[in-house]
């Protein structure tokens, strides 16, 4: 992490945050949006300073202050990932299969190249690149069941001064056994990553048993052991995507009256707790998971690229269940967040609920920040907070460019990004007070 950093810089531009849920209205929530065309960002030692219109902070800055001019933009939070697969970046567009089939035809081959770790290496810095290009600054990762997988993954993102959660996977039985750890060894494998990476800088462990299906009893016992004694740590695994899956559960666990249920007598279901997918839940499940305030990431190009089905996202919020979006990637098609928005209202408009632009970038920022528990640092634009920005260009593509001249207002601008947006409306992403990527026009 570089400490040649300028003692402080200001962006100039157009800026959007959120200061709570906008709800689901076309109208957001009152006082939920903050909006000024004309604002400015200071920024210092990494953290946002202070955040306003731009005349009322210029009257006492200093002279030679640097300036970075984003007028004609749009200044947001960071986007956030809550569920992606570092480690499936190279089997992205692969012609599609079942979950469990993508699974054994894909899935585990790719993940048994993390042996090498030099192949680590180098996807974790492809990933992260990629990531920063499509503007997303903090996700919840899958490594591998190799520990250098994430040592990788850690090690490139400490460079970037990124605000990141990753895991190895847990992983005993019904899987190659170039893939398989033991409960003991998975543990032990565990303790020692975040022994040298939890709370280190800007980044925090996430256990990560891969699914049911994949651990034994004894290793999901460990795993919540583990979680009980340290509470600051995360919790991803995968719940309810397919048919196949929560069948293949019912019997490997017939203690257990649903899919819910095993992870829960395990210890496994808390406030830090994601799980991913969770499309094929009853509402009592939706309801348990809301009292122990755990979330369920929405991963839309994934769900249909799949197959796997369509999430209902009204029944969680009836549920008071917290849901955050999601690329998932490989079994996702996109990382861009712009993609994951897109298909979340396809997906809507199929359940007879479309996402409305305010959710949807409040999803990507805020909401997903309080999902994770990482709202005390990102997910808004507040003084205090750190300093992870997006720069969106709302003319960045032909098309973009004649329907953004059409708009009459801010809610139909964040639309049209919404739903032709991609890469290319990434202007430039900052993380920790750097510009991290900027695009080449």
């Amino acid at each position: 992490m570089s400490d040649s950093r300028p003692a402080m810089r200001l962006l100039r531009g157009p800026l959007l945050s959120f200061h709570h849920d906008p709800g689901d209205s076309d109208a957001p929530a009152e006082g939920s949006v903050f909006h000024d065309e004309d604002g400015a960002i200071l920024i210092e030692g990494g953290l946002i300073r202070r955040v306003g219109h731009y005349a009322a902070l210029a009257e006492d800055l200093p002279a030679n202050i640097e300036t970075i001019d984003y007028r004609g933009k749009l200044m947001m939070p960071g986007f956030i990932d809550t569920h992606v697969h570092y480690v499936q970046l190279d089997i992205m567009a692969c012609w599609g299969r079942q979950l469990l089939d993508w699974l054994n035809d894909y899935t585990f081959p790719e993940e048994c190249r993390f042996a090498r770790q030099v192949h680590a290496d180098v996807i974790a810095e492809a990933f992260l690149d990629e990531s920063l290009r499509v503007g997303t600054t903090t996700a919840q990762v899958f490594c591998t069941s190799h520990p250098g997988s994430v040592d990788a993954f850690f090690t490139a993102a400490r460079r970037r001064g990124l605000r990141m959660l990753a895991g190895k996977v847990l992983m005993d039985r019904h899987a190659p056994p170039e893939l398989l750890d033991s409960p003991l060894g998975g543990l032990a494998d565990s303790e020692r990553l975040i022994a040298d990476w939890h709370g280190r800088d800007r980044l925090g462990y996430t256990l990560t048993p891969r699914f049911a299906p994949t651990s034994t009893r004894e290793q999901l016992d460990a795993t919540g052991g583990v979680l009980a004694s340290a509470p600051d740590l995360h919790l991803q695994t995968h719940l309810s995507e397919n048919h196949g899956e929560v069948d293949w559960v019912a019997e490997l666990f017939p203690e257990s009256h649903d899919y819910l249920d095993v992870y829960e007598r395990h210890g496994l279901v808390g406030p830090r707790s994601t799980f991913a997918h969770g499309i094929h839940l009853t509402q009592p499940m939706r309801q348990r998971l809301a009292d122990a305030g755990a979330n369920v990431a929405f991963c839309p190009t994934s769900n249909l690229f799949l197959g796997s089905g369509l999430f209902d996202r009204q029944a969680c919020r009836q549920a008071g269940l917290t849901v955050s979006l999601a690329s998932d990637v490989g079994g996702g098609t996109d990382l861009s967040p712009l993609g994951s928005l897109k298909a979340a209202y396809q997906v809507g408009q199929l359940l007879g609920q479309p996402l409305t632009a305010w959710q949807g970038f409040y999803q990507l920022t805020l909401g997903n920040a309080r999902a994770l528990r990482l709202d005390e640092h990102i997910g808004q634009l507040r003084p205090g907070g750190e300093a992870d920005i997006v720069i969106l260009d709302p003319d960045a593509s032909p098309l973009l460019k004649r329907q953004n001249a059409r708009c009459r207002n801010l809610a139909e601008r964040l639309f049209a990004l919404m739903m032709l947006g991609d890469d290319r409306a990434v202007h430039a992403t900052w993380a920790n007070g750097e510009c991290v990527h900027q695009r080449l026009d």
